[in-house]
């Protein structure tokens, strides 16, 4: 049972999905166990994609990145979330809101922060969440206002939950410039942010109950001042340049719903052709392949869904809606199979050296990040 066949992937994809699937083999399926139970951060894994060219290499040619689309970006996604989901965020976020700079910042801007991510010797990150603020982006309370005597940003307030704020060299943040409830939408600005700057003061969050080999960060600004030219696009496009971020973002969730719903079929299927209840296989019994069945048909129409989600966001054809679709029913799709695997494994599933206690764990992640899944059903309602 092939569950990530080529056949439903662009052509032009297919290779660098090939080389992802050899990298998961070799580099992240093999310590997927060791680095769940220890929660340390996979900077060994994490050095071995960029030396093979795999980690972010959505950024372009001319920076030194390989150009992957959002296509390729989802095939690597389902291979490297399919050996384990801690490990492949951690690569993933390596170049993590990098997109945006790429696409709205100056020259010198992606000269002196993408180069080097592009290249391997820097990692980054994006700080949107705050301790009292997820989905809602309108609400972000951080602030950053301009020193009209030394024409700096001095940023204060909080974030949470952010990707490489411990270990990056520097993050693309997003902070309120503006009061107009007349405009709501036009309140916030980007920001690059060098995480050496003084004033900015990280911590990884205490231990999770998944993706642990993937480490987020509480960031305090403290009057943090960077200079003018740090800021990203202009003053008060900071909601419209994450909205069109984040279409491409949360297609690339949905290929982390994908690898997380074939890892919790392949161990449900593998466990229940093994095991033997009254003098037979429990693949045996109708009901058991029953829920295999509904295992199978969910995944294949959420992968149909989000591959043809990706080629609308690529193409720019509705991306909003397509992307929050894809999503949703991949990342829902996911936590269905690891609750059914689990259920399969009877008691067997709540040791925690299992792969389907781990991924059972994991699931719980990606319907939560990049917009709740009750915020893209809004989107899906009125993009509609």
């Amino acid at each position: 049972m092939e569950l990530l066949a080529d056949d439903i992937v662009p052509e032009y994809a297919r290779d660098v999905k090939h080389e992802a699937r050899e990298f998961a083999e070799e580099y992240i399926a093999p310590n997927a166990e060791e680095y769940f139970r220890e929660a340390t951060y996979p900077e060994d894994i994490l050095e071995a994609g960029q030396d093979a060219g795999l980690v972010a290499q959505d950024l372009g040619e001319d920076l030194g990145g390989r150009g992957f689309d959002v296509v390729q970006m989802l095939a690597v996604a389902e291979e490297w979330f399919r050996a384990d989901a801690g490990i492949a965020l951690t690569l993933q976020l390596a170049s993590f809101g990098a997109e945006i700079v790429e696409a709205h910042g100056t020259d010198d801007q992606k000269e002196e922060y993408l180069r080097p991510v592009a290249e391997g010797d820097q990692i980054t990150g994006l700080a949107v969440s705050e301790p009292d603020t997820g989905s809602d982006l309108s609400g972000m309370q951080t602030t950053a206002e301009k020193d009209e005597e030394t024409g700096e940003w001095v940023l204060n307030g909080e974030k949470y939950w952010i990707g490489n704020g411990v270990e990056g060299d520097w993050l693309t943040v997003y902070a309120r410039t503006g009061d107009d409830e007349d405009n709501r939408y036009g309140n916030h600005s980007l920001f690059i942010v060098p995480t050496d700057t003084e004033g900015y003061d990280a911590e990884h969050i205490p231990e999770k109950m998944g993706m642990r080999a993937s480490k987020q960060a509480h960031i305090v600004f403290d009057d943090c001042r960077i200079p003018d030219e740090n800021l990203v696009g202009y003053e008060g496009a900071g909601f419209m340049l994450l909205a069109e971020f984040f279409n491409h973002g949360r297609t690339v969730v949905a290929g982390h719903g994908l690898g997380l719903a074939a890892a919790a079929i392949e161990e449900a299927w593998e466990f229940v052709h093994g095991r033997e209840e009254f003098g037979r296989t429990i693949a045996d019994f109708q009901a058991v392949q029953h829920g295999l069945a509904d295992m199978r048909m969910e995944f294949e129409s959420a992968r149909a869904l989000t591959y043809r989600a990706a080629e609308k966001v690529r193409d720019g054809d509705d991306a909003g809606l397509w992307a929050a679709m894809a999503k949703t029913k991949a990342t829902e799709v996911a936590t269905d199979c690891a609750e059914q695997g689990m259920q399969f494994h009877g008691g067997r599933s709540i040791l925690t050296d299992r792969r389907i206690a781990r991924v059972y764990r994991d699931v719980r992640i990606p319907v939560v990040y990049e917009g709740a899944n009750e915020i893209q059903r809004n989107l899906i309602y009125r993009q509609s």
